[in-house]
């Protein structure tokens, strides 16, 4: 039997793409003939992975896996497959979002929206990469659903940070640090708004780190730029990183103070992951899939006042007590991600396909 999976663009370091890989290394290890099919990828991968083009017909018998996070060609040729098929959502972010910043943006993602849509009938199981994402796929008329988390290769954050960049933010600021793509949906002039009122009304020394790639969507990037302006922040306390090596990412996280998230849409939220892993408490808005990832753990906010949620930050910060709570409740929810037993799921859901 073949269990191929499909992915329209494979990325180095990317969630998904890591997921994928995990998945061919694990069936691979089970005795299946399996390869990671995509459209495009990084250089570097072409060891990793195939070109579609060269996807042979499945049989009836064989498993394909479709990982499913933005509309292509990959959708239609899919459904249309032979052989049984396993969708793993892993979600498209509302049109409405990037309305204002851009119409192709949105019109992306409304086109996403209906290919999910259009799979509902012709799949034999859709996973789901959180509780959120399986509900909204309940909701769209798919069958069988089961939520599937995504892989975290915990190993790989035990490699030494960058010392120089942990040491370069280091300098008596309260660091308050968010990671993820800069787009509409993080919600990122909310963050902007909270650093100022904490500099005006609680203290000067503070800064705000951004790490993610500024070229996501150049409108929105350059209305926080204006904000920051607005707000006659300084260079020094609003940063955007743009992209970090992995090293320079772990420093970030082991020398941030509070992971700070008003982000309104997230189909999983691995940075809330990240930032469990360094004991590194975790503030987030209640939304989309972030109660379900943090599963009680973090401080989940029902508000987006500043004053409070700054007031909180110097909370948590300030009162050890507080501080180590939080911690020992994420360190909880850690054991349960960690004993997900992903992989047997998976095994199961393919033997089932298999026999029915």
């Amino acid at each position: 039997m073949r269990v191929d999976q499909l992915i329209p663009t494979f990325h180095r370091g990317d969630a998904i793409g890591d997921t994928a890989f995990h998945i061919k290394q694990f069936l691979q290890k089970n005795g299946f003939q399996s390869e990671i099919y995509c459209l495009e990828r990084d250089e570097g991968l072409e060891s990793q992975s195939r070109l579609f083009s060269d996807f042979p017909r499945p049989q009836p018998s064989d498993v394909t896996i479709f990982h499913f996070a933005l509309p292509s060609p990959l959708t239609e040729k899919f459904s249309q497959l032979p052989s049984r098929k396993i969708l793993i959502y892993h979600n498209i972010t509302p049109e409405h979002f990037f309305q204002p910043y851009s119409s192709e943006m949105a019109h992306i993602a409304r086109v996403g929206r209906e290919e999910v849509k259009m799979m509902a009938t012709r799949v034999d199981m859709a996973l789901a990469d959180s509780e959120y994402n399986r509900q909204e796929l309940e909701e769209l008329g798919y069958p069988r659903t089961e939520v599937f988390p995504l892989f975290i290769d915990f190993q790989k954050y035990e490699r030494p940070p960058d010392r120089f960049f942990q040491e370069l933010f280091q300098d008596g600021r309260v660091n308050l640090l968010f990671v993820g793509r800069i787009v509409p949906n993080k919600c990122l002039d909310d963050l902007i708004r909270i650093v100022f009122y904490y500099k005006k009304y609680i203290s000067p020394l503070v800064r705000l780190i951004i790490v993610g790639k500024t070229t996501s969507l150049p409108p929105y990037y350059k209305s926080l730029v204006k904000l920051v302006d607005d707000f006659y922040l300084r260079p020094e306390e609003v940063v955007f990183t743009g992209h970090v090596t992995d090293e320079q990412m772990y420093a970030l996280y082991r020398t941030a103070d509070v992971f700070l998230s008003m982000s309104e849409h997230e189909g999983f939220g691995l940075p809330l992951v990240e930032s469990m892993i360094f004991d590194l408490p975790v503030v987030a808005y209640e939304a989309a899939a972030v109660p379900y990832t943090l599963g009680g753990a973090g401080i989940l906010l029902r508000t987006k006042r500043v004053d409070l949620v700054a007031e909180l930050i110097e909370l948590i910060i300030h009162r050890e007590e507080i501080k180590r709570k939080i911690i020992g409740g994420q360190r909880a929810r850690l054991e349960q991600l960690r004993s997900e037993g992903l992989e047997d799921k998976l095994l199961q859901v393919i033997k089932e396909l298999g026999e029915s």
